[in-house]
């Protein structure tokens, strides 16, 4: 049961990336980024928590968010940059989040000014579709560890190392973890043992504490796998962050990132809430720092 979702949806992606080739060859698509400027660099903050802001329309979980007419993408994702979102996460999936690639495209246009990337957010299968993404000006990827086999991920990873992306591996248990940090150990991203990350690339591990079967929240999940996740590698804490608490507690613990959707888009002030939990974050990351709070 709990794989049925992620299966879905992977068949869905593999579907789409069929359709694209017919439209698009590769050779077509290298061809349009092979002069492509590179997109701006994820910049972690020193102060040791930031916010990956999501643009999404549509939730399995919570239904529609927004709509395309009553949305305005470049407006949004430039109030996340002004909040001082460290990227943007764009849902490019159509069927059940009403993403596209021209989601990605335009907020990549617009947060160029602002020296803040994109991360396409989708249910990624082939190296194909990270080229698409960085036609689309992304600077980052999500790549789902249950969903694909062992060489399908190595093959993303590769390609998306290979476009200087940054890459976000979601995981959602332990094992999830263990192959993740195994993959990346063969693939020479994390030293093995010596707590080193090869130069130039940019890894994220995270976790997202939804429930494949139910799409529903686990309290505590992500407290619980926090030291699970190596310290070499920035931790992200994703799904179910509501408030400024939820982000000042995950940041506590270990989490270097939140990534944040649903309450951004569901919310009135999208600006003002990610400033907060932001903020949050920071104040508890360096209460533990001092020993204070």
């Amino acid at each position: 049961m709990s794989g049925d979702f992620l299966a879905g949806m992977a068949a869905s992606s593999r579907e789409r990336v069929a359709v694209a080739r017919t439209e698009v060859p590769e050779s077509e698509l290298r061809a349009r980024i092979h002069d492509l400027a590179a997109g701006p660099r994820l910049q972690p903050s020193t102060q040791g928590f930031d916010l990956i802001a999501e643009m999404k329309l549509r939730s399995p979980a919570l239904g529609q968010l927004r709509s395309a007419a009553e949305d305005d993408l470049e407006q949004r994702v430039v109030r996340y940059a002004e909040a001082g979102a460290a990227a943007v996460s764009v849902l490019t999936e159509p069927s059940r989040f009403d993403g596209t690639l021209d989601h990605l495209q335009r907020a990549s246009r617009a947060l160029a000014a602002h020296d803040v990337p994109t991360m396409r957010k989708d249910f990624l299968v082939d190296p194909y579709q990270i080229l698409e993404a960085r036609a689309a000006g992304a600077g980052g990827v999500l790549l789902i560890a249950r969903m694909l086999t062992e060489s399908t991920l190595a093959a993303l990873l590769d390609a998306a190392l290979d476009q200087k992306l940054f890459v976000l591996l979601e995981t959602f248990d332990e094992l999830d973890v263990e192959n993740s940090v195994r993959l990346l150990e063969t693939r020479g991203v994390l030293g093995r043992g010596a707590g080193q990350v090869r130069p130039g690339a940019q890894v994220l591990l995270g976790v997202n504490c939804r429930d494949l079967a139910s799409l529903q929240v686990v309290p505590g999940r992500l407290e619980q796998m926090v030291d699970m996740l190596p310290r070499e590698l920035p931790r992200v804490a994703e799904s179910g962050l509501v408030d400024a608490d939820d982000a000042a507690r995950l940041a506590a613990v270990g989490y270097d990132f939140a990534l944040v959707g649903s309450a951004l888009m569901s919310g009135a002030h999208p600006r003002e809430l990610a400033a907060r939990m932001l903020a949050a974050g920071r104040t508890a990351r360096r209460n533990v720092r001092t020993g204070s709070g």
